[in-house]
């Protein structure tokens, strides 16, 4: 699929904006913007309060996208499952390359991202700015999660947190 491909997305729709995570397509409007008339999905992004136009045939540009089917999950909670690979470089570049993976759309950057700042009772304490980045990738994952399971965001979180902690299974 090409950037310039166009995906036809529904009213009452859940999708993926990468920047801000899981939304619900409320409506598309035509708006006439510097005398041309364009088609925009109106998203809602009920954690943020805020709602989003987006072109239609920018939509694939800027990697909008479907929630993720039930074997991408799969494979998000099989990467989660993995052993934390922390690079051994600066925090700040490190920091820079997780933002990066939140905002990138991709469900399985963004268990990688929790995978490795995933913090468990015998290990050391993060520091402010890891756990600010922590908090914002399992919050979007746990939303993407919810979706997809058709369950509310606190039972996802319960769940990310069984699967990232084996011990509470137990």
């Amino acid at each position: 699929m090409t950037k310039f491909d166009k995906l036809e997305f529904s009213i009452d729709q859940s999708i993926v904006y990468p920047k801000h995570g899981v939304g619900n397509i409320t409506g598309i409007q035509t708006q006439e913007i510097s005398g041309m008339s364009i088609e925009l999905y109106v998203i809602r992004f009920e954690k943020e309060r805020m709602t989003l136009r987006v072109p239609t045939d920018k939509a694939v540009g800027v990697g909008m996208r479907c929630i993720s089917n039930k074997d991408t999950m799969e494979k998000a909670f099989s990467t989660l499952k993995g052993k934390a690979r922390i690079k051994r470089t600066m925090w700040s570049r490190r920091a820079q390359e997780y933002e990066t993976k939140i905002n990138s759309g991709s469900v399985i950057f963004l268990a990688e991202v929790v995978r490795d700042l995933h913090r468990s009772g015998d290990q050391s304490e993060q520091s402010y700015s890891e756990r600010q980045i922590y908090e914002a990738a399992i919050s979007r994952l746990a939303r993407e999660v919810a979706a997809v399971e058709d369950i509310c965001e606190k039972e996802a979180l319960t769940k990310l947190e069984v699967v990232l902690t084996p011990e509470i299974a137990a």
